[in-house]
């Protein structure tokens, strides 16, 4: 059943702008709190600048359905918040107040998330709210990590609330990067847009390059060739191949197990070698294009690819298994940083966070695109939604990645064409472009304006959904079990800071 109020569309799909129907501001909660008690998934909400009043846009994906469905609203300076009867609500309303100055009266907690300027809302509206968040007691004491680590990576300040050793309370405080990534992207499609876009979180170069492409596609009513949904799609499984890898052997590291840390790490490099071999680079970047893929795979390559292929399955089977199936490995791993399936799907978890819960949610089989429409895997979740958890369905991933991109190899004709030139982009038109990333989820909503510019291009990376999970698994552990936690989720602070 649909609501007049809803406009429904599917993944990938453009519809005009003027065809979506404004709500009030009363029916458009009760849509989203209804949509949401009834197994959506709140994938995207952000607000967009028009004269007098200003619109919020929320995307609701409905994996039972297939579907999604955008609900839009106006508003003035300020709304009811949703995050009481919605807390998959909470990131994206303080992200609204923060860029545009929208209030959602009512947030529970109506901190910035990264603290930048805002130009058109009250005098200064993030006096107040930048405190972090305090226990009081005479035993209650504070541990400040960042946001320089010790290690090469990105700034995040993590402060910790602590009894002794147990953590009450992690509050995570991000945003020191500053991108402008978003804004960039207005009043394109240009040369650079596609360079944002690989480079919007490193590590998820296929993924984020390939839900623009699927944007652009759309907007020009382009239909790419079969040969260039089977590319992308083995590009993508390398990804998470490389990266869930990766992950597997900074989890050994954590625990100190160093033989499978070491052989992961020398695999990763392995696999990172197989997109190297498609297009010449590591994290498969030049290689997605809108209309298709810049190269193909001929059989010598195929036949490499595939021996590769066979090498690295065999030696992840010693590796990993070696890890999960030691006992001192999995008594650190059980039961740490555990999450239920209720709080994952109330907070909105997504990609691997969420099927370690038990959560059976993946873009791929339920909003399909490309070449899953014809042959997906399966969706791979574990019930304990704890560290073992996370570990696991990375290492089930991994297996079926290999199976998948073996398969499509095998299928692949490098005689078919694999690119077909774009055309204009439509006016006044919107779509939604989701894709599965090694993470989990992730959501590019788009408008073109009148003259097929965009008017506004919004990116939901993964990361964005489950950091407030960290934050939640690490609740009554111990503060030694950050590490372990943190790496179990492996979240991105860049795709965070766009």
């Amino acid at each position: 059943m649909g609501s007049a109020m809803i406009y429904y569309t599917i993944n990938g799909q453009s519809v005009p702008i003027s065809e979506i129907p404004v709500c009030t501001i009363e029916q458009w909660r009760l849509e989203i709190i209804r949509l949401l008690a009834e197994g959506g998934h709140l994938s995207s909400l952000f607000a967009t600048k028009g004269g007098r009043k200003n619109r919020i846009i929320a995307v609701i994906s409905e994996p039972e359905h297939r579907r999604i469905a955008i609900a839009a609203t106006e508003v003035e300076q300020n709304y009811p918040s949703l995050t009481a009867d919605c807390p998959s609500a909470h990131w994206f309303e303080r992200e609204i107040f923060e860029q545009s100055g929208i209030r959602p009266d009512g947030h529970p907690w109506l901190k910035p998330i990264r603290f930048q300027p805002v130009s058109n809302a009250e005098p200064n509206p993030m006096i107040g709210v930048t405190d972090f968040f305090r226990m009081h007691g005479e035993e209650v004491h504070e541990v400040a990590v960042g946001p320089v680590h010790a290690g090469v990576i990105e700034p995040g300040h993590f402060r910790f609330q602590c009894h002794g050793e147990t953590v009450f309370h992690l509050e995570i405080s991000l945003g020191y990067q500053h991108r402008g990534i978003e804004r960039a992207l207005v009043g394109g499609p240009n040369v650079r847009s596609l360079h944002y876009m690989e480079t919007l979180a490193g590590d998820t170069s296929c993924g984020h390059a390939g839900a623009y492409c699927a944007v652009l596609e759309s907007l020009s009513d382009t239909e790419i060739p079969q040969e260039a949904d089977a590319i992308r799609a083995i590009a993508a499984e390398l990804e998470r191949m490389a990266n869930h890898i990766g992950d597997l052997g900074g989890l050994a590291t954590d625990v100190a197990f160093l033989p499978t840390a070491n052989y992961c790490g020398r695999i990763r490099g392995d696999v990172l070698n197989l997109s190297a071999l498609i297009c010449g680079n590591r994290f498969g970047r030049n290689l997605l294009i809108p209309g298709g893929v810049r190269f193909g795979i001929d059989g010598q390559r195929r036949d490499k690819l595939l021996k590769r292929l066979d090498d690295i399955e065999k030696d992840l089977n010693s590796a990993v298994p070696l890890m999960l199936e030691t006992p001192s490995v999995t008594a650190r791993f059980d039961g740490t940083g555990r999450l239920s399936s209720e709080t994952a799907r109330e907070i909105g978890l997504v990609g691997v966070a969420a099927r370690a819960c038990g959560l059976v949610l993946d873009v791929r089989d339920q909003m399909p695109y490309g070449a899953y429409r014809h042959n997906c895997p399966p969706a791979s979740t574990y019930h304990s939604g704890d560290c073992f958890a996370r570990a696991y369905v990375r290492w089930l991933e991994i297996q079926q990645s290999i199976v998948f991109i073996r398969h499509q190899l095998e299928i692949s004709d490098s005689s078919q064409s694999f690119f077909k030139e774009c055309s204009a982009l439509k006016p006044e038109h919107l779509v939604v472009s989701m894709t599965e990333g090694w993470r989990g989820e992730i959501c590019h909503a788009a408008a073109t304006d009148a003259n097929g510019a965009f008017a506004f291009y919004k990116v939901t990376d993964p990361s964005f959904h489950n950091w407030f999970g960290l934050a939640l698994a690490l609740r009554n552990q111990q503060i030694s079990d950050f590490p372990l936690c943190n790496k179990s989720f492996s979240l991105s602070y860049c795709g965070h800071d766009l």
